[in-house]
């Protein structure tokens, strides 16, 4: 098969990356893709880089078995824990993730910059390295989301228990001056909306939304072309993989068709 025809591979540690693979599925609709989520073993955010890193290295065999020209890491703990040994292994470009807080920095609007993320994202050298190449680390206020991502695993994405939880976690910082949340977490990406709305309920300032999934997707539709990868004919074709029971396909196939 001609390189350029080959999907491309996207992973995460659940259902969390489906939010990147359909902005990807926007910007690059010639592409076809594969897609795996990890679901028997989210959430990464709670487990050691090394486990981390040995489950999406397992992972991510599959899909360079099944023929993929390219993988995404749809996940920010995993990237934090995995990219460089993945570089390594892999023969094609593999394309990572990170919380958006250079462009939440750059902001000229006042006030601080919350970065709603997993602990395992907030607690990993690749995020201390990104936040002292990018500065003002006095800007930014850490919200550690343990067990966020496990919520939405189930696709239900306005329950009640998850705006309470945003609540929990943005009323600490009630009435403080804020001007751009985070989106650490691919998970997190389904509810960007729900979050700016509780933010703007209690806090004061812009309470801009920034994710990292349209700046990571941009930077793969490059990566194909500088690489002669990019396909040239209609395409769009999904195909999906998920550890675990076969409930998880089901939900991927339902949040698939979400919005």
């Amino acid at each position: 098969m001609d390189n350029r025809n080959r999907p491309i591979g996207f992973f995460d540690s659940g259902v969390g990356g489906l939010s990147v693979l359909k902005y990807a599925l926007q910007e690059l609709p010639n592409e076809d893709f594969l897609f795996y989520g990890d679901c028997a073993n989210v959430p990464y955010g709670e487990k050691t880089a090394e486990e981390v890193r040995d489950l999406t290295i397992s992972c991510c065999d599959l899909l360079y078995k099944k023929g993929a020209k390219a993988l995404l890491i749809a996940c920010n703990t995993a990237t934090s824990a995995a990219i460089y040994a993945m570089r390594e292994k892999y023969q094609m470009p593999v394309i990572s993730m990170e919380p958006a807080i250079k462009p939440a920095i750059l902001s000229e609007k006042p006030g601080k910059v919350l970065v709603m993320a997993t602990p395992g994202t907030l607690s990993s050298q690749r995020y201390a390295r990104l936040v002292q190449k990018v500065g003002h680390e006095q800007r930014l206020i850490s919200v550690p989301c343990g067990g966020l991502a496990d919520l939405l695993e189930q696709g239900e994405f306005n329950s009640e228990e998850i705006k309470s939880y945003i609540r929990k976690k943005v009323e600490p910082y009630r009435g403080q001056e804020i001007s751009g949340i985070v989106i650490g977490c691919t998970h997190y990406s389904f509810i960007s909306d729900q979050i700016q709305k509780i933010a703007k309920e209690l806090l004061y300032g812009a309470c801009d939304i920034y994710d990292g999934m349209y700046g990571t997707v941009r930077h793969l539709k490059n990566l194909l072309f500088e690489y002669n990868l990019d396909k040239r004919t209609p395409g769009g074709n999904v195909e999906l993989f998920a550890s675990g029971e076969p409930r998880h396909l089901e939900i991927m196939k339902k949040i698939l068709k979400y919005n």
